[in-house]
């Protein structure tokens, strides 16, 4: 089967790491690339500075880009992957949905709605069913889905896996790459040398997004997991891979080899981006890991790799890690549109 997509903000840095992704996906064809006004009209190598670590696809560089707008994306696109900033999105993604598009969607905008999927499919993908709610409520044709912030998506598998063991807390600091600020978000005078102890809106995103993504579906309602969830976010000057310190409490007492085979036999999803194992875990022989520059791109960056297990008083401690670029944006939309298409919602 062959899923005709197209890319809505295409020339970004998330739009870019779209196309990598993309490019000889045995399900998806990209069909159409929007970008703004600005640059519509261009081809696709006119239109982007290219900056991501393989060349631009033949195909997709001689691509017109067209204006973001339902009137200006083919009618056989079965599916459109979203990079807007969230501001933008907010107005964009609605006439797409009403037009009767499927939109996977990294931008921030709606994640918490009470009738729009925030989606980790090896974690919660009956959660889709929350698409027959918006549909109702909403009167769209279409179908929205979102994927959850990068530094989120970081921790949730692993709090998922702990959640046998009664989750009760979760504690978290990051430590965040600069990639998650886009090409232009921090510059190098701010970061060199320094790392910045605050990422606006990141916290209340890591701390509302985890617990709907843990929490039930009852094929009406979606009940918000229980557990109090705290963090704080800091910039570090590392390229891409977002570190996370996590104190989880618990109402169990496992043992720290618990811990690790409970992350160990996490389930992956049956679906072409997920890992085979989705959550490598470092032992007491090598607490030093996980690392960015050494882990980051495990699993060809789709993976999470934990490590630095300890039990504590009340819980454990340890530390995670994925790539934000791809596992946390990117990647996890095109992971959605596969589950999409497996649940036969495309």
């Amino acid at each position: 089967m062959t899923v005709r997509v197209g890319i809505l903000g295409a020339t970004g840095a998330v739009g870019q790491r779209f196309i990598q992704l993309l490019d000889d996906h045995p399900t998806f064809e990209l069909a159409a690339v929007t970008a703004s006004e600005a640059s519509a009209g261009k081809t696709y190598r006119e239109a982007a500075k290219w900056r991501v670590d393989t060349p631009i696809p033949d195909d997709v560089a001689e691509m017109e880009v067209v204006e973001t707008d339902p009137s200006a994306v083919p009618d056989d696109v079965d599916l459109l992957f979203s990079s807007l900033p969230s501001d933008v999105a907010a107005a964009v993604e609605p006439p797409f949905l009403e037009a009767g598009y499927v939109v996977s969607s990294n931008s921030s905008n709606d994640r918490m709605a009470e009738d729009v999927p925030l989606t980790i499919p090896e974690i919660n993908p009956d959660h889709l069913g929350l698409i027959d709610v918006q549909r109702d409520e909403r009167g769209w044709d279409g179908a929205l889905v979102k994927n959850p912030n990068c530094s989120t998506i970081t921790m949730v598998p692993t709090l998922a896996a702990l959640d046998r063991f009664g989750l009760e807390r979760a504690h978290i600091a990051t430590l965040q790459a600069v990639s998650g600020a886009g090409y232009s978000g921090v510059t190098s005078m701010e970061i060199i040398d320094n790392a910045i102890p605050h990422i606006g809106g990141e916290e209340e995103k890591m701390e509302t997004e985890s617990r709907k993504l843990l929490g039930s579906f009852d094929g009406a309602e979606l009940s918000l997991h229980g557990a109090d969830v705290s963090a704080s976010c800091n910039r570090i000057p590392t390229l891409d891979g977002h570190l996370e310190n996590v104190f989880a409490e618990l109402s169990e007492d496992p043992s720290a080899e618990a811990v690790r085979e409970a992350m160990h036999d996490q389930p992956s999803a049956d679906l072409h981006s997920s890992p085979d194992q989705l959550i490598k875990v470092f032992d007491d022989s090598e607490p030093e890991r996980p690392q960015p520059r050494l882990d980051r791109t495990y699993a060809n960056g789709m993976g999470i790799v934990a490590g630095g297990v300890q039990t504590t008083t009340d819980g454990v401690k340890y530390n995670c890690l994925a790539h934000n670029t791809i596992r946390g944006a990117a990647g996890a939309s095109i992971l959605n549109g596969e589950l999409l298409v497996e649940d036969g919602w495309i």
